[in-house]
């Protein structure tokens, strides 16, 4: 059963969520690799996919690493399932870019749970989302994550709360010394970055309500069980599994008031509902039930390719 095969964390489980990853990948981009079928277009379609792969990985560290679920591989099947499920999710390249940065962005803000190099982390954290908000700006959002972090992990001291605005200063000035170098207008690069629309017509599709639908409606529901498991946990791991909740939060924002609404949005919803929907699998203690999860998530897609 699937289930039982992912409850213990392996290292057959990376190969497999790795092919699974693949082939939803191909599916999804068959035909832009066979409208496009060339040198240049096959290796930034394998950068892309090698952006993917790197982002489960740094998703399944910042998990094992901070205790946010138990020793099994559900987070990341979950993580890619997700991807098969929204398959519009692998088709803008720029989010798929700038949620790899808000991971990395997301791990160093969760290890800050150490009180160890605070500042750094800090540091790193504003510069990673700040590159995200180059590829997609409204991942900017994430920079409440910071000022957040600071005040859920009780860091007071007044200095760590300007080192974020240092890091976003560095971006911000290397970009500018690009743009003039290449002679490139500021203002112009700048014009649309603070669109927004809260017109949702365009998601109106099968793909797209099916899929969200079980994504959300599961995610809520395991919300509720989540929630009363951060109680059970270290006092000392509390304050994390807060920020994964702020982090589904921010991400329901950015789909909110995503100026072109086509489902990839979504994306930066994966990572906190998987953990989310992790901790609800490991306490759920009907093996029937759990099973019957998973293959929804797997079947669905079949299914809306089918149908």
């Amino acid at each position: 059963m699937i289930s039982n095969f992912f409850s213990k964390s392996k290292p057959i489980h990376y190969i497999v969520v790795s092919i699974m990853l693949l082939v939803v990948f191909v599916l999804v981009k068959f035909k832009i690799l066979t409208e496009n079928f060339d040198a240049i277009a096959v290796a930034k379609q394998v950068g892309l996919f090698l952006i993917c792969l790197m982002s489960v990985f740094v998703f399944d560290f910042l998990v094992t690493r901070n205790g946010l679920t138990k020793k099994n591989s559900y987070n990341i099947v979950l993580y890619v399932l997700f991807f098969a499920v929204l398959p519009p999710t692998i088709l803008n390249s720029q989010i798929l870019v700038a949620n790899f940065f808000v991971l990395l962005a997301l791990r160093r803000l969760i290890s800050l749970r150490s009180q160890k190099a605070i500042k750094k982390k800090l540091f790193d954290a504003s510069f990673w989302i700040a590159i995200a908000s180059l590829f997609y700006f409204w991942s900017s959002v994430f920079f409440i994550l910071i000022f957040a972090a600071l005040l859920v992990y009780a860091i007071l001291d007044l200095k760590n709360y300007i080192i974020p605005l240092m890091g976003i200063a560095t971006v911000a000035v290397i970009t500018s010394s690009y743009l003039i170098l290449n002679n490139t207008d500021i203002l112009s690069f700048a014009n649309g970055l603070f669109d927004f629309s809260l017109d949702f017509s365009a998601l109106n599709s099968r793909q797209i309500i099916v899929g969200s639908t079980i994504l959300l409606s599961f995610g809520l529901w395991a919300l509720f069980y989540y929630i009363k498991n951060i109680r059970s946990q270290m006092k000392s791991y509390r304050p994390s599994f807060k920020l994964i909740i702020l982090t589904a939060v921010l991400g329901l924002v950015i789909v909110a008031v995503a100026p072109s609404k086509n489902g990839s949005e979504f994306l930066f919803l994966f990572a906190p509902l998987s953990i989310i929907m992790t901790n609800y699998l490991e306490v759920i203690s009907e093996k029937w039930f759990k099973e019957t999860l998973l293959w929804v998530i797997i079947i669905t897609p079949i299914a809306l390719l089918l149908l």
